[in-house]
């Protein structure tokens, strides 16, 4: 009934208009909600990514909201902490000595996945979902998103200068190495867009590839959730 009183009203108005303006404000409306889905993701990375408080940090002082509350944190680090943590500077040290470019030298070899499995595990770390197509390392407009906000968080200051891991996983489809081989394309690709679009130093980002050896669920080997990138904050500072 309202309808019809409008068109009796304005009948110099084609119907076409109201159209567009109804076609106008369900964009406008998805614009909005796409961008409080990009802040709300740039907010999730930036909570996991958060590095654990440091021991001098005061008894009654509360960690960053939303930042990781499971990664243990030693009032007084023993002799052994120290070492482990001298070893882990090392090793990141030595990959971003080969990652001082946009391409990097040469990928970490088995052995040194093998530690950076073993940092990750206990380092502020979030999984994302970055699309690729099947058997592609090419970004595409479906990688986009996450690769986006992912961006945003690194270039902010808190994290300037911080060394990050950028891990690259498959499912299990497929031969071993082939899964390997083009993890590591992948990784390389989202290191290469980080560099290039966000201006981000090349040697604080290290990318490796683990194909099918570190299956997310391993009594699931072929499911989706296997294929993912890691992003770890390897709580390094780059020396300058």
């Amino acid at each position: 009934m309202r309808r019809e009183a409008v068109i009796r009203w304005c009948p110099e108005v084609p119907r076409s208009v109201f159209r567009r303006a109804g076609l106008a404000v369900l964009i406008a409306v998805s614009a909005l909600s796409m961008s409080a889905q990009a802040q709300s993701l740039e907010d999730e990375i930036r909570a996991a990514l958060q590095p654990p408080p440091s021991p001098s940090r005061s008894v009654g002082m509360a960690a960053p909201a939303g930042s990781r509350t499971d990664l243990k944190v030693d009032p007084k680090p023993d002799g052994e902490d120290k070492a482990r943590a001298a070893a882990d500077r090392r090793l990141v040290d030595t990959l971003r000595s080969r990652s001082i470019t946009i391409e990097p030298a040469a990928p970490p070899t088995a052995t040194e996945r093998a530690q950076v499995y073993a940092i990750a595990s206990v380092k502020p770390a979030i999984d994302l979902e970055i699309l690729f197509d099947s058997g592609s390392a090419v970004i595409g407009a479906r990688a986009t998103p996450a690769l986006a906000a992912l961006g945003q968080v690194l270039s902010r200051p808190e994290f300037r200068g911080q060394v990050f891991f950028i891990n690259g996983y498959t499912d299990a489809k497929g031969p071993a190495l082939v899964n390997q081989r083009l993890s590591q394309r992948r990784a390389d690709a989202v290191r290469r867009t980080l560099i290039t679009r966000f201006h981000l130093a090349p040697d604080t980002l290290i990318a490796i590839g683990f194909g099918s050896e570190r299956l997310k669920a391993p009594s699931s080997p072929f499911a989706p959730e296997n294929r993912r990138v890691q992003v770890v904050n390897t709580t390094v500072t780059a020396a300058r």
